[in-house]
């Protein structure tokens, strides 16, 4: 079973695209996106809940991931697919 995946993204953001692309080449075929964007308030409750104004803002299950760099990160160190797998 994989993890409740939820993105807060834009709609022109390239960031957002590639960690969708990475999630899919790990088997991800859901994620919820939030688009703040299209609702300035979902920005806020973003920026409340996570401390950063960027996106991509990705959680996995309960846990912050952080933007994409942190989603390669987690990639490169071979974490990823195990909080995928929660």
């Amino acid at each position: 079973m994989t993890a409740h995946i939820i993105m807060y993204s834009t709609g022109s953001c390239p960031y957002c695209i590639r960690a969708e692309q990475l999630l899919k080449s790990k088997g991800i075929e859901s994620i919820e996106k939030i688009r703040v964007d299209l609702d300035p308030e979902q920005r806020n409750i973003m920026m409340v809940k996570t401390g950063r104004r960027t996106v991509p803002q990705i959680y996995i299950g309960d846990t912050h991931v952080g933007g994409f760099d942190d989603l390669a990160a987690l990639d490169r160190e071979g974490k990823l697919e195990p909080l995928l797998n929660t």
